[in-house]
């Protein structure tokens, strides 16, 4: 079934509608591939009922086909060897993607009642177990000796430092040009537009210190209580004042695969309590490197001619990220480390992943764009507007 049949279908049986408060749900992606081909076309035939276990068969059988051996409950134990290519495997990395935003905004086309459906948890499970080794073996195996706040705060920033990735801010910053500025954000807002959210999952599993850390942290990404000041709507102001539209994952077909696999980490990690000194660490990572990539890249689209509708975004995250990394790194990776220090290898994990994953999107971007071509799966649709038109609302 084609992707423009899969909406049609969406439509006929009544599933594609947003939910009653408005908000936006994430567009029925295209497949990509066998295993998103049958899990598109298995979850918009209508909500589940008896028939999903029967109905979700073919994704199974696409599964079985993509990764043999991925349901075997010992496929992530000690010394197995990890499929390091499910990281790179587009398919599956939209089929985990579609998966997981069932648990955020849900996706056009697809009931909510799927979300906790046990047939449909159960084909994630599978796809997980495999994910899970992957993102293991990208992340590596830091070690801190440390148990102490000070101690942990400190080699987190000495992870950060030691990152080799190229610099995709400094590019960004003194060589990108228009088209590459506009296709970075549109690379950016399969994230950004949610920004914030995957990580405040791990509040309601913290307490003390770390908790009241977190919830500091992220009521500065929520915009203090006022909705026009939230990261989410300041990085939709930018990508308007840029030419590009800001409707919640619009631009998920056009993201590559590296781009999927750091959303789908996140999500991973934030969904399960298990792993929430994981979800800890990534956090930690995520603010320790923002601040001052972030004013490279306001000073690179500064460069190009866009005024404060577009760095606005940026701007404030070079204020408040130099303040959240000294949170992030002491008050709520280092203070959940004292209090349970056998969280202190998870935590690692989560920063080393982000650390890693994230690199590899830059990595991407910069060599698709050094050998001349987009870093996009598809052009942009939208035209730059002219300098005068660019910061208006």
């Amino acid at each position: 079934m084609t992707s423009t049949s899969l909406r049609d279908a969406a439509s006929a049986n009544g599933a594609h509608r947003r939910p009653a408060d408005g908000a936006a749900r994430l567009p029925l992606p295209r497949p990509r591939g066998p295993l998103s081909a049958a899990l598109l076309a298995g979850l918009t035939a209508g909500p589940p009922a008896d028939d999903a276990p029967a109905r979700l068969a073919p994704v199974r059988a696409a599964l079985a086909a993509a990764l043999p051996g991925a349901a075997a409950p010992d496929a992530t134990a000690p010394g197995a060897e990890p499929d390091r290519g499910i990281l790179d495997d587009g398919d599956l990395q939209l089929a985990l993607t579609v998966l997981y935003e069932l648990h955020h905004r849900g996706v056009d086309g697809i009931d909510d009642a799927w979300e906790w459906e046990p047939s449909l948890l159960s084909v994630r499970q599978t796809l997980e177990r495999p994910f899970e080794a992957a993102v293991r073996a990208r992340a590596g195996r830091p070690t801190c000796d440390a148990t102490d706040a000070a101690g942990f705060a400190r080699r987190l920033f000495e992870l950060a430092e030691a990152d080799g990735a190229p610099s995709l801010a400094r590019y960004v910053a003194k060589h990108a040009d228009a088209r590459q500025a506009r296709e970075f954000l549109a690379l950016r807002s399969v994230y950004q537009l949610m920004e914030a959210d995957p990580h405040t999952w791990a509040i309601p599993r913290l307490h003390g210190t770390p908790k009241a850390a977190l919830v500091e942290i992220q009521a500065d990404e929520y915009g203090g209580g006022r909705p026009g000041r939230l990261h989410s709507e300041l990085f939709a102001r930018a990508m308007r004042s840029a030419g590009l539209d800001d409707t919640y994952g619009r631009y998920l077909d056009a993201a590559p695969t590296p781009v999927l696999t750091s959303l789908n980490t996140m999500s991973f990690f934030a969904l399960h309590r298990r792993l929430r000194g994981a979800i800890v660490g990534h956090l930690a990572a995520y603010e320790i490197t923002s601040s001052i990539p972030s004013g490279l890249y306001g000073d690179g689209f500064r460069r190009l001619g866009y005024g404060t509708g577009t760095t606005q975004y940026f701007d404030e995250h070079v204020e408040a990220d130099s303040v959240h990394e000294q949170i992030a790194a002491h008050d709520l990776a280092g203070r959940l480390v004292e209090q349970q220090p056998g969280l202190r290898d998870d935590v690692l994990l989560g920063a080393a992943a982000c650390l890693a994953i994230d690199g590899d999107v830059g990595v991407f971007t910069l060599n698709r764009w050094q050998e001349g071509g987009s870093a996009l799966l598809a052009p942009l649709d939208a035209t730059p507007p002219r300098p005068g038109e660019r910061d208006a609302e």
